[in-house]
């Protein structure tokens, strides 16, 4: 079962790791955050040595996008971010697990402080979920 693994964050200024230009993380104990960082780093080791993870990339600064809406019949182009967004997604990851619980369990590993972690299951072209 594929699934992605979406971080949402607003970090500023914008950076990677995100976490890194959060206050609510810079404001933990410097154990706490290197044991955050040592779990972050076990999750990715496990993960490739499972052959579970298939991909992931962090992305660039949201008020560099540009969003493509419908109106009026034509694509109508604005820069971004969603105005309306408090998070932006920061990067994702892709995984091919065995199960939903185990897709729930790496999914919680991801999350931190003030970032949310959303898991979607992949759907197969024709709009079947795998």
């Amino acid at each position: 079962m594929k699934y992605v693994i979406l971080i949402h964050s607003n970090p500023q200024p914008w950076g990677h790791p995100t976490s890194d230009y959060l206050d609510a993380h810079k404001a933990l104990p410097a154990d706490v955050r290197a044991r955050l960082q040592g779990e972050f780093n076990q999750v990715m080791t496990e993960l490739s040595a499972n052959g579970e993870l298939l991909g992931g990339e962090a992305l660039g600064d949201p008020t560099a996008a540009r969003l493509y809406r419908w109106r009026d019949g034509d694509p109508l182009v604005s820069d971004g971010p969603y105005s309306e967004s408090k998070e932006h997604l920061a990067g994702f990851f892709l995984i091919d697990v065995d199960s939903q619980a185990r897709a729930e369990q790496v999914a919680a590993r991801f999350s931190g402080p003030d970032e949310t972690v959303e898991l979607r299951l992949l759907m197969w072209p024709g709009g079947d979920d795998q």
